[in-house]
């Protein structure tokens, strides 16, 4: 019974966060300006690192986690990049 309901958490967890997700894509493209889809990449960046994680857990998979690992470098590494594009202005200035 424990395990079910263990189960049925992360489950409910995953799709908190695949909503939560999908705000986030809708600031992403809808903007308005740079600095807020910065915050939205940011965040899409984390939500994945969660969903990597739950599932993880979910399914006992230590590769899962090595992923999780790997998203959040890339997007620490992409939210860099765009505040530096952000403090350098457009190219060509």
């Amino acid at each position: 019974m424990n395990e079910a309901l263990f189960n049925l958490w992360l489950n409910g967890l995953m799709t908190l966060l695949a909503l939560s997700l999908l705000i986030c894509f809708v600031r992403l493209y809808l903007g308005p300006d740079v600095p807020n889809r910065t915050v939205a990449f940011d965040l899409i960046a984390v939500h994945a690192v969660g969903i990597f994680a739950l599932f993880a857990v979910q399914r006992s998979s230590e590769v899962l986690l090595e992923g999780a690992i790997i998203t959040a470098v890339l997007g620490f590494l992409g939210t860099v990049m765009l505040g530096r594009f952000l403090e350098r202005g457009k190219p060509g200035k």
